[in-house]
């Protein structure tokens, strides 16, 4: 194979890595009775390793010019371990797995077999620059799930088609001013999660029922699942902020949106757009209400591509251009949390015959964003992983607890 030129998304993602932030999200695979060993795991995964060539690429070396290249010494031994307890709580393992760096001289993911007391868990660290949240739930399908599970459980994606995008053109130009108004529009107050990260990370876990949520957004006001995780999300926020700060308003986030085309060979397809979640309003229904509008007035003007095609023209123009728009836009005041929602299987999934009873995923802050919230979806079930620095945000778990109060307040 040649080598294969990362595109300017994955650079971006690498050139963001540092001291203090890893470039990598985390997949946490919780499986039940009869969990696979390790060797039966790396048998399984050496089996189904040549659909995902992917997995076999590791970085040429060249900081100035970056490339995928095949590891001629590739060893799955290096990149399946048994994980080496120091503590039985599986949200602290994830947290030390996810303080660690990949190693760049080789391909940059690695999985961790973890027991638990149900019987074990993957977790599986995968560098950003390799796999966006949908390219890494296909990584799953291809050499996690049992294959007759995996199969019915391929998730879709909704993705703007070319012609879509030709269509609505004029559109989007008509309402560009109304876009750079809603994109660039800065906080009012200081993000509660605005300060100097350190290396240190705290994980939370949390797992509602999908449908439910789904159902109660629809009969509501014909809202989407999305719009419930914004809104229970931020009921979650409303409550940590009120123990831990006192005061209310306004906290922006920033909203990935996947722009995968179906059977594209892209690794890395993300937009996003940015919508202000109301914490003052203390009705579960009301906030819904709110989010509703906000994210629709978003969909309907197309600010997700929007944004990706501006940031892709002003590189054309000028890469540095497209640098100080990003900067810009990833000031805290711009947004203060990333929320991520990343559809997996539909239907129950298994591991060489156990099943799979839970799935997380986990995502890296950022430089002065301390939290981030990455949800992603499973047979019936919406699972929600917090990440933060501890020295800003304390009490992760209790923000993670008022996504099931929240819940339960909006569908009960």
């Amino acid at each position: 194979m040649e080598a294969i030129p990362l595109g300017p998304e994955d650079r971006t993602i690498l050139e963001l890595e540092g001291p203090t932030v890893a470039g990598h999200t985390c997949k946490v695979v919780s499986i039940g009775t009869g969990a696979p060993d390790l060797a039966a795991l790396r048998s399984s995964i050496a089996t189904r390793l040549p659909a995902v060539p992917q997995l076999t690429w590791k970085l040429n070396g060249d900081d100035a010019d970056p490339a995928w290249i095949v590891d001629d010494a590739f060893d799955l031994d290096q990149h399946v371990t048994a994980a080496e307890l120091d503590t039985p709580d599986l949200t602290e393992v994830v947290a030390r797995r996810f303080e660690q760096r990949l190693d760049r001289s080789r391909p940059l993911w690695h999985m961790d077999l973890v027991p638990t007391d149900e019987g074990a868990a993957i977790v599986w660290r995968i560098h950003h620059a390799l796999a966006d949240g949908t390219t890494g739930m296909r990584f799953a399908r291809e050499v996690l799930w049992d294959v007759e599970a995996g199969a019915a459980a391929a998730s879709t994606t909704k993705a703007t088609s070319h012609a879509d995008h030709a269509a609505d053109d004029e559109r989007r130009r008509q309402h560009l001013a109304g876009f750079l108004h809603r994109e660039f529009a800065r906080s009012r107050t200081r993000s509660p999660f605005d300060g100097r990260i350190g290396t240190r990370r705290v994980i939370a876990f949390a797992a509602v029922p999908l449908q439910p949520l789904h159902d109660a957004a629809k009969l509501y006001c014909q809202a989407t699942l999305n719009d419930a995780v914004l809104s229970v999300v931020a009921g979650a926020l409303r409550r940590w902020v009120l123990a831990h700060h006192g005061h209310l308003g306004d906290v922006r986030v920033r909203v990935p949106v996947s722009l995968h085309h179906e059977g594209d060979a892209e690794l890395n397809r993300d937009s996003f757009f940015s919508v202000a979640l109301p914490l003052n309003e203390p009705d579960p229904l009301k906030r819904l209400l709110a989010v509703h509008a906000a994210t629709l007035e978003r969909k309907e003007d197309h600010d997700a591509e929007t944004m990706d095609e501006l940031l892709e023209r002003l590189g054309q123009i000028s890469p540095k251009l497209r640098e100080l728009a990003q900067q810009i836009e990833g000031s805290p005041r711009r947004f203060a949390v990333n929320v991520s929602n990343v559809p997996g299987p539909r239907d129950p999934v298994s591991v060489l015959g156990a099943p799979v009873t839970g799935l997380h995923s986990i995502a890296e802050i950022g430089e002065r964003h301390a939290l981030r919230v990455a949800v992603v979806s499973m047979a019936g079930t919406l699972g929600f992983g917090f990440c933060a620095d501890p020295a800003i945000v304390e009490d992760l778990d209790a923000m993670a607890r008022g996504v099931e109060v929240e819940t339960q307040a909006l569908t009960g």
